[in-house]
């Protein structure tokens, strides 16, 4: 006979956290968002933890090697997706763990053949201002000067110029060789008043640009998530297919923690897959796991050895699983259930395996509500797909500004990889929509935001920490009728902005 759950399938829009006592300490200042991402024994600290609770989710339209570095700088952490060949992806991990050192692989480079148009192109793509002209057009290749903005003026140039014609030559240009320090590159930029030094070997071939801009950057954010030899955290998603062959590539590229990538997680594909990871590394690799919205799916993975648990089937605002199979559950019902099987398991075992939510999240104080109910942190897709930093797109339609948005279960994405059901690339539908968002600027200013939104109800709450919130929450359920009490209304709105994420 089939099992039913007693409780309704609830989301986090059905319930409010209730105040509790402040005292004079419960200041945003004095909270700390401080969470685990990995498993430890009690008594222990983690081996990976993040600064804030935010990670981006595994999908192409979110998560590559400049959201990871831009993530990172925050205190947060990217899974940067799968759903690509091996070797792409272990090229933007090998970008990130070079990136933090500040001796950073240009990605932005043309050969003399080129015209303004394709540095306007270029630049266009990936944001970036400056562009080495090498030889053979690539990052290592011999550098033959830079392009930066103030080379080249639109309106007083046609497109079809060559780069030689108005580029900084590399006769004119300071720079150095390989073999300096940070501190002695960061040196020159500052004597020199540079925004920009490329470093070269002894033929002239590019290796590094260091930017004084990362350097400003750096200053002014404390919470940047950094290894021991100060370089960027950065995660990154597998699947249950070619994990022999993608995983040792990650690893080797320095990626600092795995994640595998599938719309269901209670399956033996994902303990064979974390069973191999074990007997081939141990736990010096680490790697999560799900998605699940019990403690069946919990306690299975646990027991596997996963280092983390996802949580949420259909949550997701391009997911279409729920309508298309007609499996899931409410997010905040899935997190409350989750998070208790989490608790017994550190009670039964002594080893705390942290709690990810993933989906479910339509407003900012959803976040504080999913890690008040038990999340040790919380991934995102469109919230930062609709940021500079994301791989997308940005399009003007009709005035207004937004960015593409697929799901890895879209066709577009065509990542049957990650349903776990043997012949999954014979699927005939979708689990995911291809759509826009709408265009929110930098990540930097929204996360911050967010940030503070989230620490400032911690501390109507009386808490400084997420454990404390965890301990402290007073959750009420909440009817339709307080839901429309709970905006704007009978007025009319002057700025129609919306806390819609």
């Amino acid at each position: 006979m089939a099992f039913y759950f007693s409780e309704p399938s609830r989301t986090f829009s059905e319930y409010l956290l209730v105040p509790g006592y402040s005292s004079k300490q419960h200041m945003v200042s004095n909270v700390s968002l401080k969470t685990p991402i990995t498993k430890f024994k009690k008594g222990e600290t983690p081996k990976i933890s993040a600064n804030i609770p935010l990670v981006s989710a595994i999908m192409q339209a979110v998560s590559d090697d400049k959201m990871a570095v831009s993530l990172a700088r925050e205190g947060g952490i990217s899974f940067i997706f799968g759903s690509q060949s091996i070797e792409s992806q272990a090229n933007m991990i090998k970008k990130v763990k070079s990136y933090k050192s500040g001796f950073v692989v240009s990605d932005s480079n043309l050969s003399p053949d080129a015209t303004l148009a394709d540095v306007l192109e270029l630049k266009e793509k990936n944001g970036y201002s400056t562009i080495a002209i090498t030889e053979d057009g690539t990052s290592k290749g011999k550098l033959l000067g830079l392009v930066t903005s103030r080379d080249y003026r639109i309106s007083r140039m046609t497109t079809d110029i060559k780069v030689t014609e108005f580029m900084t030559k590399f006769e004119n240009l300071i720079y150095a060789n390989v073999g300096l320090t940070l501190s002695q590159a960061n040196d020159i930029l500052w004597e020199h008043k540079l925004n920009v030094l490329p470093i070269v070997d002894d033929n002239q071939n590019l290796q590094f640009l260091v930017f004084r801009k990362d350097y400003d950057m750096h200053k002014s954010n404390p919470n940047e998530l950094l290894d021991s030899n100060k370089s960027f955290i950065v995660g990154a998603g597998i699947n249950t297919r070619d994990y022999m062959e993608r995983v040792p590539a990650l690893v080797e590229a320095g990626c600092d923690v795995l994640c595998i990538d599938s719309s269901e997680g209670f399956s033996e594909w994902q303990k064979d897959t974390i069973e191999w990871i074990r007997e081939n590394y141990g736990d010096s690799v680490k790697v999560g796991a799900g998605n699940v919205v019990d403690k069946e799916g919990f306690d299975f993975l646990a027991n596997a050895g996963a280092d983390f648990i996802k949580i949420g089937i259909g949550g997701g605002s391009i997911c279409i699983t729920r309508e298309q199979k007609g499996i899931g559950r409410g997010q905040a019902s899935a997190v409350i259930e989750v998070a208790k099987a989490r608790d017994e398991y550190f009670e039964k075992t002594g080893i705390y395996v942290p709690v990810c939510s993933d989906g479910g999240i339509v407003h900012d104080y959803h976040m504080t509500l999913a890690l008040a109910m038990g999340a040790d942190f919380i991934m995102l897709g469109r919230y930062f797909a609709r940021f500079d930093e994301s791989p997308t797109n940005k399009i003007n339609i009709n005035g207004n500004f937004v960015k593409e948005y697929w799901g890895e279960g879209s066709n577009r994405a065509r990542n049957w990889q990650r349903y776990d059901l043997g012949g999954a690339s014979n699927l005939k539908f979708e689990e995911g929509v291809d759509s826009y968002v709408p265009y929110a600027g930098s990540l930097h200013d929204n996360v911050n935001l967010t940030i503070n939104k989230i620490k400032a109800t911690m501390c109507n709450c009386g808490a400084l920490s997420i454990k404390e919130l965890q301990e402290k929450a007073k959750i009420t359920l909440v009817s339709s009728t307080s839901i429309v009490e709970g905006g704007a209304h009978d007025v009319i709105v002057k700025d129609n902005f919306q806390n819609k994420i």
